[in-house]
């Protein structure tokens, strides 16, 4: 640090360059000049300003707060001329309190000496100590900012505010074996649910008992039987890849779209399909394979993952439900709280109203069925939730949340799943997202919120097209900011849509964070949360609004035939009604009929709608043959055997007669 010390010698000569004459010669200045601090000889340390006289010693110069630069000239600045880092007033907010970024402790966002700022990030601040050792650790091949990572910048201004950085390798890389964890595999189930009776830490190859690494990560396990997998070949994500995965996901299809309205890239996409023979391009036998994996893995269908889960199911051990029609919802509630109501168990259920009734009015529904029918109609129209009929999400009620029937309406749901029942079908996709990867990275819209007042307190923040018009907004709704914990200056129309943002996942999610926990919680029975979180694309398309509309071909593949015996005589007459029964589908699907798909698969199976197992018996249709004397003109359904016996008519027109008259007549059945 002399300034009049040059190194004029290579780094083999002398002392690092500095050769032996050069240093008596600098001894012999600096013993004539007295330093500034302690008045002592010896002082040859000049400021680098040229006008300045000051000479000091180095540790003279440390104590009094000088600059000295470690790069370059090695400068040194005496405590008047040295550099300072100029701060626009903006950044300095007195109303925040701010933290080291290296010590997290408190420090004061006012640029001295003993406090430094990051030049790369908005408001990250160092004490000047911290950032000393940082450096001294790190090296100069990996100091860097400890909150975006930014080095050119960040080093540059180190150094000239007087950072030392040597030269050398990171400590941590000089320790022997530092890593050498590292050569360990990762042996540990951490499925939310362990099967294994010896333990998370049991292995046995090739077996179901085989432990199988996240594909991503490597550092979560799970035995094949706990996340029902068939081999060690499939896939398997742990959940915190797979919300890293859907979040890049979601920025891949947003980047997409862009580029895809750009009129750029549409004439270039114009042009290569013009020329391209192929859309895609020729991989190699490694990717062929691994493409050939992932689609095996994710081509399993609803109906394989729910039977999976439905073969928990004990048929052994009966739970009886005692329920009236007209209050279900309690009637259930009461009855799943008692000790001897079992999830695994076989549900049978009996309405109390069904005592005085004939069997065969009883015999019309599935009364499991017909029960979680009610129940999910029941959850739909609750307090529970709340938005549109497709669209819910949850809601804040206090006596819900007393009486845990949160819980309890998660488990129901949970219940109707997997012992045959129909599915919510009413979930927003944020409410879904929250459930399949986590409140955390879920970005809530403005469609989500249903409350008059609050769509409009932050429709005139996000309006705003001014930073006063965006002040006065913030100043109005400063009540309920605050309430949300978003009460915070703009300096900038910038902070409205992060502000939009931050209100929007308050009133949505933040605020229901209790509810939503203990509806999760519900949810996990028989497994089927884990299930929703790990095949998230196929459960989206069961709990969210997906519009399915019946046509004559897809109703008329749920029905087996049996026909006659071959050799029959009555093989002919049934040919010919199974071609009145299409044409009639027909006819519904045109709307020329009294009845819908939907009163017909009820008169035939109780169900007016096929639920996410699929019906059990598969539905059939059979015919009804003259019996001596008896004629059958009418068709019947036999609900326990989900079979619909056609009449042998000898015309259309009197066969559609009798099959509309018929189902359209039966007392219970939904009308067109």
């Amino acid at each position: 640090m002399s300034s009049g010390l040059y190194q004029r010698g290579k780094e083999n000569e002398g002392i690092y360059g500095f050769l032996a004459a050069d240093i008596k010669k600098e001894i012999r200045r600096a013993s004539r000049m007295k330093c500034r601090v302690c008045t002592k000889r010896g002082a040859s340390i000049g400021c680098a300003i040229g006008k300045c006289p000051r000479s000091f010693h180095f540790p003279c110069g440390v104590e009094n707060q000088c600059i000295f630069q470690f790069t370059g000239q090695f400068a040194s600045y005496c405590w008047e001329h040295k550099p300072v880092q100029k701060i626009p007033c903006v950044s300095i907010w007195s109303g925040s309190s701010y933290t080291c970024a290296v010590c997290l402790e408190s420090i004061d966002p006012i640029p001295s000496h003993d406090v430094l700022k990051s030049p790369c990030c908005k408001n990250t601040w160092f004490h000047r100590q911290c950032v000393q050792f940082q450096a001294l650790s790190a090296g100069v091949f990996f100091f860097r900012c400890t909150i975006c990572s930014n080095k050119d910048e960040f080093q540059k201004e180190m150094l000239r505010m007087g950072i030392h950085v040597p030269e050398k390798d990171a400590s941590w890389e000089l320790e022997e074996n530092a890593f050498q964890e590292l050569l360990q595999r990762y042996q540990r189930c951490d499925a939310r649910r362990c099967l294994c009776k010896n333990g998370r830490e049991y292995i046995e190859p090739d077996s179901k008992w085989d432990i199988v690494l996240c594909k991503y990560c490597g550092s979560s396990g799970t035995h094949l039987s706990c996340s029902l997998l068939a081999s060690c070949l499939e896939d398997w994500e742990c959940p915190e890849c797979r919300d890293i995965v859907y979040k890049s996901a979601k920025l891949r299809k947003r980047r997409l779209g862009s580029e895809i309205t750009s009129p750029k890239r549409k004439l270039a996409d114009n042009q290569e399909s013009l020329h391209s023979p192929s859309k895609c391009p020729r991989l190699s036998s490694g990717t062929l394979k691994e493409r050939k994996k992932c689609q095996i893995f994710a081509s399993r269908s609803l109906t394989d993952i729910l039977k999976d889960l439905r073969s928990q199911i004990n048929l052994k051990v009966i739970s009886r439900i005692n329920v009236d029609r007209t209050n279900v919802w309690e009637g259930a509630l009461r009855e799943m709280k008692r000790k001897t109501f079992s999830p695994t168990s076989t549900i049978c259920i009996q309405f109390s109203d069904d005592a005085r009734k004939p069997q065969e009015a009883v015999d019309l529904r599935d009364p499991c069925h017909e029960f979680f029918c009610m129940l999910m109609h029941h959850l739909e129209n609750s307090d529970l939730f709340d938005g549109s009929t497709i669209s819910k999400n949850m809601t804040l009620n206090s006596r819900a949340l007393r009486w845990d029937w949160y819980y309890e309406a998660g488990r129901m749901i949970a219940l109707s799943l997997v012992h045959g029942g129909p599915s919510p079908n009413f979930f927003s996709t944020t409410l879904f997202n929250c459930l399949a990867y986590g409140p955390e990275i879920t970005e809530p819209t403005m469609e989500d919120v249903t409350h008059f007042e609050v769509v409009q307190k932050i429709k005139k923040i996000k309006e705003s097209s001014t930073l006063e018009e965006l002040k006065l907004s913030v100043n109005e709704n400063a009540d309920y900011l605050s309430v949300a914990g978003c009460l915070r200056s703009v300096w900038s129309l910038d902070d409205k849509e992060m502000l939009v943002k931050d209100v929007l996942t308050f009133h949505v999610i933040s605020r229901v964070r209790s509810p939503f926990e203990r509806f999760r919680e519900g949810l996990k029975v028989l497994g089927v949360l884990e299930n929703i979180q790990k095949y998230p694309e196929i459960f989206s398309q069961l709990l969210c609004y997906k519009p399915q509309k019946f046509t004559a071909e897809t109703f008329g593949k749920l029905f087996s035939i049996y026909f006659s015996p071959d050799g029959s005589n009555r093989i002919i007459a049934e040919s010919k009604v199974i071609g009145f029964w299409r044409e009639y589908l027909a006819d519904v699907e045109d709307g020329t009929t009294k009845v819908s798909f939907e009163g017909i698969l009820t008169f035939a199976t109780g169900a007016n709608a096929i639920p996410p197992i699929s019906i059990h018996p598969a539905p059939s249709i059979k015919f009804l043959h003259c019996d001596g004397i008896i004629q059958y003109r009418f068709p019947t359904g036999q609900t326990c055997l989900n079979c619909l016996n056609l009449p042998m008519s000898k015309t259309y027109e009197e066969f559609k007669e009798c099959v509309d008259f018929a189902i359209y007549n039966t007392p219970g059945l939904k009308r067109k």
